[in-house]
């Protein structure tokens, strides 16, 4: 190996090790809310169980769809199919697209049961509930500009020869929200 190949090798670590990091201070962010959310849950104005509307389950579905495809196009990209692997980013913005979308669709249902994020008719509880999903769907919105990138530079046909690492970083984190998804999904669907 020469002294080239090894300065790669190392500038790859570090990117990797810099995504690691992000992921685990998300992951603490989350960590520190949902336990806030298991504290807040002894206050005699907490309200003991939001039944989450379908639109948070089907956007669960779509996310996870989303994982998927993206897995499935890095794959395409590693076999130097560039097309397939474009059509697959393509879906999975789409997916993204579609996840937003219900999660503002049940949104609106949370506020038609009469649950609001601020005023009179708020509480602790929807609070919650809004800023643990406000917070994800800012870290998605990264998630998409970050879809839109390897797109970008899939059709400047940047991801050959095996270079394929911020392809592979993308679909690392891509997958990580999902996770981080379905964890909040569980957690406040089911704590209570």
């Amino acid at each position: 190996m020469n002294t080239n190949d090894s300065l790669i090798e190392k500038n790859n670590r570090a990117k990797r090790m810099m995504l690691w990091f992000g992921m685990i201070s998300m992951s603490m962010t989350f960590a520190g809310l949902t336990s806030a959310y298991v504290v807040s849950s002894s206050r005699t104005d907490w309200i003991e169980q939001i039944d989450l509307p379908f639109a948070f389950t089907l956007s669960t579905l779509i996310l996870l769809c989303s994982s998927g495809t993206f897995f499935l196009a890095l794959k395409s990209i590693k076999a130097q199919q560039i097309k397939r692997a474009q059509a697959l980013l393509l879906a999975t913005l789409t997916l993204a697209a579609a996840f937003v979308f219900f999660q503002f669709q049940g949104f609106g249902e949370i506020i038609e049961q009469g649950y609001y994020f601020t005023g009179a008719e708020s509480s602790i509880t929807t609070s919650y509930l809004y800023v643990l999903v406000l917070l994800h769907l800012a870290h998605l919105t990264g998630g998409i500009v970050i879809v839109l990138y390897v797109l970008y530079k899939t059709a400047k046909g940047k991801y050959s020869g095996g270079n394929t690492l911020g392809f592979e970083l993308a679909v690392t984190f891509w997958h990580f929200l999902d996770l981080l998804w379905v964890y909040l999904f569980l957690f406040v669907s089911f704590y209570g």
